[in-house]
């Protein structure tokens, strides 16, 4: 067979099972086990061919779901949980918005700073974008908030989230590619700032353009003494975990997977000094953890056997051979591969992405001489834009969902739009100065 034949058989299957309603892990565990009985089975009665090739399937994936790598998701998971579920974020969010004071747009940026630490812990970017949207969009919509100024920020959210460690996803993504995951976790957070400089600017610049956009009303003034207060009971704790993850990690002091130990058992413990641990939220938040780990773990295997088959089938040498044949330059290819990823995100979450991209992407990228933790950034970016890509991002619909009534997609899509442009922009910053994203990373060599 063909390598072209291969990847359309192995990608045909695991759409038709998708079509069919399957869930997206299992879609692809019965794609890999068909595709490991007629690859890997070798000739033979149909029992034999199934015994060889599920057989080397399991030997291939087993591997990859035991990796040690892998310890730092359930922790991160589990981190996001406690932080949620024992009103930490809470806390947070409502010392923020106090310390903005009279800020024009204030609601706008309260949004960008409370919802980035949450979405940075919790690791969702759907739960992220469900959770500000029902607690933020009517009081900014109270206040007289045009719809842009509500919506758009809160969208933004999640490409800081998908940046600034801890981030489960850039774990995953690590473990699929073979990368470093200590390199890419700490790679994230000059361009996690950089997008946050970013957003900011575009607030200010839309609120002073148009102040009607985010009208201004009395708040209640603090004192410097409470605002000193604020910031040193209900943000520093919560942001010094955040700091003291990447910096361990970054000295080189502890291992990713030991850096999420710490940081999981310095929210537990800042929990309990709140007096806000309970057993019920104990309870919600590693049974939440559970859920996501074990589906993550479902998708790896699932990526791994598909990496394999790939492979044996000579799918992705022969994708490679073919797509460097066409002597584009490395840039082009680079914007190939982005365009795939901002279309994909219109129908699959982002787990999904990884598992059908990361196998015949990251092979392509070292071929054509790419820093893989530079490019691993760049897929992170693109991961995170294509969830909001209209008209059909994913996002986009979550977003309608709890937004108020009367609200139209096209609101949605003119709100997102901005703040995607600073995305793309970031994108090109870091494809003309990688050093945006390597300069960090190698201070820890």
């Amino acid at each position: 067979m063909e390598w072209y034949e291969a990847l359309v058989l192995l990608l045909g299957m695991i759409l038709f099972f998708m079509a069919l309603g399957i869930p997206v892990a299992l879609a692809f565990l019965a794609a890999n086990m068909i595709g490991a009985v007629y690859f890997m089975g070798g000739r033979g009665p149909i029992d034999v061919q199934m015994e060889r090739g599920i057989g080397q399937l399991a030997n291939n994936a087993i591997p990859t779901i035991t990796s040690f790598n892998l310890m730092p998701v359930p922790m991160f998971l589990l981190m996001g949980e406690i932080f949620f579920h024992t009103g930490l974020a809470n806390r947070m969010f409502s010392a923020v918005d106090r310390l903005m004071g009279k800020l024009p747009a204030r609601l706008s940026f309260v949004t960008v700073a409370g919802g980035t630490a949450f979405a940075t812990l919790s690791g969702s970017s759907m739960g992220s974008t469900a959770l500000l949207g029902t607690l933020m969009v009517p009081e900014m919509q109270k206040r007289g908030y045009k719809k842009h100024m509500a919506i758009g920020p809160i969208l933004g959210t999640g490409g800081l989230a998908m940046l600034i460690p801890p981030s489960a996803l850039a774990v995953l993504l690590g473990t699929l590619a073979e990368l470093d995951i200590g390199a890419l976790l700490i790679a994230g957070v000059l361009p996690g700032l950089l997008l946050a400089i970013f957003y900011a600017i575009l607030i200010l610049g839309m609120a002073t353009f148009d102040p009607k956009a985010a009208p201004s009303y009395e708040v209640e003034g603090s004192s410097w003494g409470e605002k000193l207060r604020l910031l040193s009971t209900d943000v520093l704790p919560m942001l010094s975990i955040v700091i003291g993850v990447i910096l361990v990690i970054m000295l080189g002091i502890a291992t990713p997977s030991e850096s999420a130990a710490f940081g999981c058992l310095g929210v537990i413990l800042l929990a309990a000094l709140y007096r806000s641990l309970t057993w019920e939220g104990i309870v919600k938040s590693v049974t939440g953890a559970l859920k996501v780990t074990t589906m993550a773990l479902l998708i790896i295997f699932g990526s791994a056997t598909f990496s394999a088959l790939l492979a044996f089938s000579g799918a992705s040498s022969g994708l490679i051979n073919w797509a460097t044949a066409f002597n584009l330059d490395a840039t082009t290819m680079l914007l190939v591969m982005f365009l795939i990823l901002l279309v994909l995100g219109m129908f699959m979450d982002q787990l999904s992405m990884m598992l059908l991209t990361v196998p015949i992407f990251f092979p392509l990228a070292e071929t054509l001489g790419f820093d893989l933790i530079w490019f691993g950034v760049i897929i992170l970016l693109a991961l995170e834009i294509s969830f909001t890509t209209p008209p059909f991002g994913l996002l986009l619909f979550v977003m309608k969902g709890v937004s108020a009534p009367g609200t139209t997609m096209r609101d949605i899509y003119i709100a997102a739009l901005p703040f995607m442009a600073c995305s793309i922009l970031l994108v090109i910053l870091l494809i003309f100065f990688p050093g945006i994203a390597l300069w960090l990373p190698s201070l820890g060599q």
